[in-house]
């Protein structure tokens, strides 16, 4: 009996002090004090908010909103959290203090409601550790396979991704890892089941299978010999000769950020699970430095693939989508127009020509490397509201069937309030433009949001519904000191409803030669449908889908006559023009009956230019 009672204080003492080393093998959820903080809106949990004591102990809510509190000394007191988040506002007190005193205890919960801002809704995180932490510590259901790390990932580079097999393939840049500072820097990959086919609607998450390696970390899917960074971009799938669908990406190889040992193209092994290059070449393989993200096009039949470089707002490079023109480099073709005329090689009159001809008209790939930087280099679109230029980075442009037009999704460079975590949502009428108008709908404060990208495959409701992640982090716009616990340097996902009336972006209205030498005014729907010959953009004015309240419908009576009076009871508005001009903005003019001074004014449009050079046209062909 003696000898179990010290067995059993031995057992007690081992106990305590297990308790005492281990602080998370004692801590249940019943110890947690949990608060969720949801969107006033949608009483969704919101990811990335930061509650701060008065003290400055910093936590962010995980992708469920939720914050696991257990902290000795601040339990079954009142504690005062300050409310931050990005696109995000909480009101402040009568001492102008932003946020809220709870009564934390073990076991308790609150809920925390912040007004939205942003246009976009953020969902979740997709990639790094601890992405529903505290959900597990406080016992919340979570919707991932691998909610708190996978891959052994801590952190990645911008996203790509590609529908290949029946799958979702994901690719991303450099690679960070829990074990050391340095991860790998030769692309890193992952699969997942598209909604349609079980996986998980995008709403909620992304379940990732990466490609590991025998420690279980992601592994490079692109490795070179030779050694660098390796950098892919522009993925495709094409068949080739044999129908055999192949998936293409453009690499680059590079000493440092700026320094570039070779470009080439690579193929996928489905074997290996590995690109294997196939071109290699100079700095000069393909006339622009990156091809960005590719997107099908359908011209007269014929697939094509276009890319977003250099420039999101304005693609200026396509491809066949056939395997025998996607690893030729010389097959690539440019567009020329509205380039200047000597550009262009002269026995060629198409809009489009090839790298090898143009090249050959210019005196060589490098004469035509820098011809095309002198007409990109001031490539920008117009903030909706203030006229003000906004220089695009690096994006995607996809056709969306609900709003019936090609959208751009980019990220904005020396913006304001964040050098480059500003991302604007712009239309156009054709994959190459004009992408003129833009929205901001996701900001940040003093943090980068770069390289955003919008998923086509995930859209929903007829494409009302879209998503998109950019790489969150704390490089180019702010400091590491500000860096975000757990979500710095990796994947947010956002979706964002283009009915919102806050997207609703003035879109060209042509003036048109018409085949018997009249001149009218029409929207692009017209042009398609009667084939008339290229036209110029009169000005900008909202579709006749997109009416709202503070919107006038303008009507046309015959040729470029237009009247605010429906011409027959039947009568549908061309376009819808603005009651009033707002304040500060250079770039809205009156649209009169006439063309004199002093004509009656029928309501306000947007211009193509700003007032310095308003006398100009911009030609687009809508073939």
């Amino acid at each position: 009996m003696q000898r179990m009672s010290l067995l059993s204080i031995g057992l007690l003492f081992l106990s305590v002090f297990m308790s005492i080393g281990s602080p998370i093998a004692s801590a249940a959820p019943g110890d947690y004090f949990k608060i969720t903080v949801v969107d006033s809106q949608t009483k969704r949990g919101v990811p990335l908010v930061e509650l701060r004591t008065t003290n400055s102990i910093r936590y962010w809510t995980d992708s469920n909103g939720i914050v696991a509190v257990n902290e000795p000394g601040l339990m079954g007191q009142r504690v005062f959290f300050t409310v931050f988040s990005h696109g995000y506002e909480y009101p402040k007190d009568g001492f102008g203090s932003v946020g809220k005193a709870l009564l934390v205890e073990p076991g308790g919960s609150a809920v925390i409601e912040i007004k939205r801002t942003n246009i976009a809704h953020r969902l979740y995180r997709i990639t790094g550790q601890g992405i529903y932490r505290d959900s597990i510590l406080t016992g919340t259901p979570t919707p991932l396979k691998n909610p708190v790390i996978n891959g052994l990932v801590m952190g990645q580079d911008s996203v790509f991704t590609v529908v290949y097999g029946g799958r979702l393939y994901w690719f991303w840049g450099d690679t960070a890892r829990p074990s050391y500072p340095l991860g790998h820097f030769a692309m890193s990959g992952a699969v997942s089941q598209l909604p349609s086919k079980g996986g998980l609607d995008p709403a909620v998450g992304v379940d990732l299978e990466y490609f590991i390696d025998e420690t279980g970390f992601s592994r490079p899917v692109a490795p070179l010999k030779e050694g660098g960074l390796v950098w892919l971009d522009g993925f495709m799938t094409v068949p080739d000769s044999t129908g055999r669908t192949r998936m293409v990406a453009g690499f680059a190889r590079l000493k440092t950020l700026d320094v570039v040992l070779e470009r080439g193209l690579m193929v996928w092994n489905d074997d290996s699970e590995r690109f294997e290059p196939v071109v290699r070449g100079g700095k000069d393989l393909l006339p622009f430095s990156n091809t960005a993200h590719a997107f099908p096009v359908d011209v007269s039949g014929q697939r094509y693939y276009y890319f977003s470089a250099p420039a999101p707002a304005a693609p200026r490079l396509r491809v066949r989508a056939d395997y025998d023109h996607a690893t030729d480099p010389n097959r690539y073709e440019v567009f020329t127009d509205p380039m200047q005329q000597s550009i262009r090689a002269q026995e060629h009159k198409s809009t489009w020509i090839s790298y090898a001809d143009l090249a050959k008209a210019l005196g060589g790939k490098q004469a035509v490397i820098d011809a095309l930087k002198g007409q990109t280099k001031d490539i920008h679109l117009y903030d909706i509201e203030t006229g003000d230029k906004v220089v695009s980075h690096n994006g995607t442009v996809n056709y969306n069937p609900y709003r019936k037009r090609w959208i751009a999704i980019v990220c904005q460079v020396y913006g304001k309030p964040s050098m480059l975590g500003e991302t604007w949502y712009a239309e156009a009428d054709t994959p190459v433009g004009p992408f003129t108008y833009a929205r901001r709908i996701i900001t940040h404060d003093k943090y980068s949001f770069y390289n955003p990208a919008h998923h086509g495959e995930f859209d929903k409701d007829g494409g009302r519904t879209i998503f998109l992640e950019g790489t969150y982090t704390h490089t180019f716009s702010g400091t590491p000191e500000n860096a975000t616990a757990r979500y710095d340097y990796n994947q947010i996902m956002y979706s964002l409803d283009l009915a919102d009336p806050r997207l609703t972006l003035p879109q060209p209205v042509y003036k048109v030669q018409t085949p018997d030498n009249q001149t009218t005014l029409m929207l692009a729907e017209g042009l398609r449908s009667s084939l008339p010959h290229p036209s110029s953009i009169a000005f900008y004015a909202v579709g006749p889908d997109r009416k709202t309240d503070n919107l006038i419908p303008i009507y046309r009576t015959s040729g470029t006559s237009l009247t605010k009076t429906p011409p027959s009871e039947n009568a549908h508005p061309l376009f819808y023009g603005l009651r009033e001009k707002p304040d500060n903005n250079s770039m809205i003019i009156p649209l009169r009956e006439s063309d004199s001074p002093d004509a009656p004014i029928l309501c306000y449009v947007c211009l193509l230019y700003t007032s310095d050079a308003a006398d100009e046209e911009d030609s687009v062909d809508l073939g």
